[in-house]
């Protein structure tokens, strides 16, 4: 019996350490479920979910040329037993009204290049003379005298 990617075995765990827990396949061969894979929440402590000799369901998620077995217990589970995740389109944050702006009112879209260098250059200057103001009190400004 060969293990194929994708198929969903019982096992038995056979060891357990900080990373993953290894779990005996029926045809004798042993894989790992790394902690990530153990449950659909975060796990500290991997023994809080698993113990030796345990009987799980596992996924094969990939037979490396070395014959290393990678197992998932969390994937084996049904669909409609995970959590559900709300998904927007994107793993990406929205750009909008928010961010860097700084509560500017939104710039105009046709701004020209000479618009945005000034800007950006009138920004700058703002930025500077700020860290420069409180740069040089912590050193006690120009001329401060040392006694």
């Amino acid at each position: 019996m060969s293990i194929e990617v994708n198929s969903k075995l019982q096992g038995k765990v056979t060891g357990i350490t900080n990373f993953g827990a290894f779990v005996e396949l029926p045809n004798g061969s042993t894989g790992l479920v790394h902690i990530s894979e153990v449950a659909d929440s975060y796990v500290k402590d991997i023994n809080e979910h698993l113990k030796v000799g345990d009987t799980v369901e596992v996924k094969v998620m990939n037979v490396g040329d070395d014959g290393k077995i990678g197992l998932s217990i969390r994937r084996a589970k049904p669909e409609s037993e995970r959590p559900q995740r709300a998904r927007t389109g994107s793993s990406r944050p929205s750009r909008g009204g928010g961010g860097r702006s700084g509560g500017r009112p939104s710039q105009n879209r046709t701004e020209n290049f000479e618009q945005k260098m000034a800007r950006f250059m009138k920004d700058s200057e703002e930025r500077l003379s700020t860290l420069k103001r409180a740069t040089e009190s912590k050193r006690g400004g120009r001329g401060a005298r040392r006694g």
